[in-house]
């Protein structure tokens, strides 16, 4: 249940809080005012707080952000609510504060409990604290593909629909993976073909990662090969001649003073060391001179490996490496393809299993929901009688299908349509072609009723369903509204006088000029007050003693029905 509600800087509203608490628990909440006072800015307060999506226009101007907090007293009762508490990994508690903060930048933030959340979490906690019915609900009655919605929440199918769906759309995903398969069985030789070129011409090539550099650095060195033989053999003739004697004789030399002098030992053995370098450095360049050969033949063959791997590369990567990867791949492919009629024979076989199982679950469904229709219909003829719809009746039409695979679609094989019949003695047409706007009213508000007793949402929140209504049907509308508030906190914004009348409490929204700024503000009605705002809504700015008198009528007959 709504207990409090706390507004700052939203729309009009600078700073608001609501106590909604009802003796008892539950009772019907009625707010009033004048069209444009400001009413509208509290479903926004309430589409923030369900997740809704937020927008920075809706700050007040000149501020930085808005914020919007509700309290729920939470019943021990809800198990669905319970259960969103323990999926969400939140601790039970009596209490639940639901909180949104959205700044200037159109960004917001949501709390629950103090804690941060994200949005989808208080949108999955607002499915189970509260249920709005607005004037765009009346519309989706028109619309012929939210009847079969309307059903399944009636019968509680969706999670059997919901789980049709997913296997729907599994088997959407293998008729397209099976389509697949059979294009490339019809490709398959061509491809298979293409492939087994591919792998030889690689193959036949043998390409080793990281050949190709090896091979530019040798083709580098034989283009070069004459003056790298000549300079070479010069150098290791100079350090092999008298360099290298001069160096042996310095070691003997030096080798003796250490003897002589022992402050020369550390220097004869530096010397020493350097000519026993100096004797394999003479080694690897003869080693290096004799392995340089100016061989023409071997640098026609590497431009020739060299021009292969590059072709190779120009057609399967930029790499050797991905030469080889590629290889590999294809191979993988052409298996697959030699594999290709198994596969299509195992995808084929799932197949026939998952609409196997479809047809099954869209027979279920369809049961359950002529079983459903079969109740609402009954139900709605007492429900619409009650408001004021004598001898009226709603019928739910299940168009012709083929109960086949044929026909399966997202939701099933159903197609249902509302049919309905205001006056006695004309036949059922199409919702659609004959419900007026005040009708659609009706029949809304009597869907709301049913699904009240069906779900375990505590409040209900009406915003102008009374629309286009008046007389008899106005005040049939405000016994229904009452008579759901006996078990159901039953928030309205109203502009009928009949439901106002029988509100437990009332509040007034009205807008003002303070300090220069245009503020909507919202006062709680005390008893008199109640009289000057009814008489307001039963005769405008011309209100008489009459009028005020028929107000007190109206309200002493609410307080009598409470």
């Amino acid at each position: 249940m709504l207990c409090e509600l706390k507004i700052e800087n939203l729309a009009l509203i600078q700073r608001l809080h609501l106590d909604l608490c009802t003796e008892g628990g539950n009772g019907l909440i009625v707010m009033t005012g004048e069209t444009g006072a400001g009413k509208s800015i509290m479903l926004r307060a309430i589409h923030l707080l369900t997740g809704g999506r937020a927008s920075a226009d809706w700050i007040r101007s000149g501020e930085e952000n808005c914020v919007v907090e509700a309290l729920f007293e939470v019943s021990p009762d809800n198990v669905l609510l319970q259960s969103v508490f323990q999926k969400q990994g939140l601790e039970v508690e009596e209490t639940l504060v639901v909180k949104r903060v959205v700044n200037n930048k159109g960004r917001s933030r949501m709390y629950i409990n103090g804690s941060p959340a994200t949005v989808k979490m208080g949108l999955e906690l607002a499915v189970s604290l509260l249920n709005v019915a607005s004037q765009h609900d009346h519309q989706q009655l028109l619309q012929v593909p939210y009847h079969l919605d309307f059903l399944d929440t009636m019968g509680e199918t969706l999670p059997l629909r919901e789980t049709f769906d997913r296997d729907y759309s599994r088997w959407q995903e293998k008729r397209e993976y099976l389509e697949k398969l059979k294009r490339q069985e019809q490709e398959k030789e061509q491809r298979k073909d293409f492939l087994q070129f591919q792998i030889q011409e690689i193959q036949e090539i043998n390409p080793v990662p990281g050949e190709d550099e090896s091979l530019s650095a040798e083709k580098k060195r034989l283009k070069s090969a004459e003056a790298l033989i000549r300079v070479s053999r010069k150098n290791h003739s100079l350090l092999s001649g008298s360099l290298l004697d001069g160096l042996t004789q310095i070691r003997m030399d030096m080798s003796q003073a250490a003897e002589l002098d022992s402050n020369v030992e550390e220097l004869a053995t530096d010397l020493a060391s350097l000519s026993y370098q100096a004797e394999d450095l003479v080694a690897k360049l003869r080693h290096y001179r004799d392995s340089l050969t100016d061989d023409p033949n071997r640098l026609d063959t590497v431009n020739e490996r060299l021009n292969d791997l590059q072709s190779l590369k120009r057609k399967y990567g930029s790499s050797l490496d991905d030469v080889v990867i590629y290889v590999r791949e294809a191979e993988d492919e052409l298996q697959q393809i030699k594999n290709l009629d198994k596969a299509v024979d195992e995808c084929e076989a799932e197949l026939k299993e998952i609409e196997k199982e479809l047809c099954k679950k869209a027979i279920q469904l369809s049961r359950k929901r002529k079983e459903t229709a079969e109740k609402l219909e009954s139900s709605m003829k007492q429900e619409l009688e009650s408001l004021a719809f004598n001898q009226a009746g709603l019928e739910v039409v299940f168009l012709e299908h083929e109960a086949d695979v044929s026909a399966l679609r997202l939701g099933g094989w159903d197609r249902v349509e509302f049919f309905f019949s205001a006056n006695p003695g004309e036949p059922p047409r199409p919702l659609v072609k004959v419900a007026s706007g005040g009708e659609l009213s009706r029949l809304m508000l009597a869907f709301k009723c049913l699904l009240a007793r069906k779900d375990m949402v505590e409040t209900v929140i009406f915003d102008e369903v009374d629309a286009g209504i008046g007389g008899e049907a106005a005040e049939a509308v405000a016994r229904k509204i009452q008579e759901l508030s006996t078990h159901h906190q039953v928030f309205c914004i109203t502009h009928l006088p009949q439901i106002a009348a029988r509100g437990n409490t009332h509040f007034l929204v009205e807008k003002g000029v303070e300090s220069g700024r245009t503020q909507s503000g919202i006062t709680r009605l005390g008893a008199e007050q109640r009289v000057e705002e009814m008489s307001r809504m039963l005769a405008g700015e011309s209100v008489t003693d009459q009028t005020r008198a028929w107000a007190e009528e109206l309200l002493e007959k609410g307080r009598v029905m409470q």
